[in-house]
């Protein structure tokens, strides 16, 4: 198992800000001989008529010397969750949480954008400071 995100702690208390329950912390997903990690699962009830939601959001800080480098290991692993979510447990929807300032400075960069946009990543814009969720982009 990896070690948790600078900001785990920040987002998953902007998701409970945001009413969500945490189910699993880390959500565990075994596909094609692989094991793996999610950094969160949650669920929210809706109108009783409409049942429950289930996310699962892996976080990244975005942090480090490179946002190019820090984006490839992020899309990757976004790409193999969403596999084995699809596989394992296809009514729980993924999304990558970044933080705003990555989101403004980076994210909006017509490669990142445009690969965002290819392979359906879903993100979840948070700001680590305020420990809110900002913006779902789906």
């Amino acid at each position: 198992m990896s070690a948790k995100d600078i900001f785990h702690d920040a987002v998953k208390r902007a998701l409970e800000k945001d009413g969500w329950i945490i189910t699993h912390d880390p959500l565990f997903l075994s596909f094609g001989g692989v094991d793996m990690y999610v950094d969160l699962g949650a669920e929210r009830i809706l109108a009783a008529d409409r049942g429950d939601e289930k996310i699962a959001v892996e976080i990244k800080s975005f942090i480090g010397p490179s946002a190019t480098t820090e984006f490839n290991a992020a899309l990757g692993q976004f790409l193999k969750y969403q596999l084995a979510l699809e596989e394992e447990e296809p009514d729980r929807i993924l999304f990558l949480a970044i933080p705003v300032d990555a989101e403004r400075e980076f994210f909006r960069l017509e490669l990142p954008r445009r690969l965002i946009e290819r392979y359906q990543v879903r993100l979840m814009i948070y700001d680590p400071e305020g420990e809110v969720i900002v913006k779902w982009q789906t």
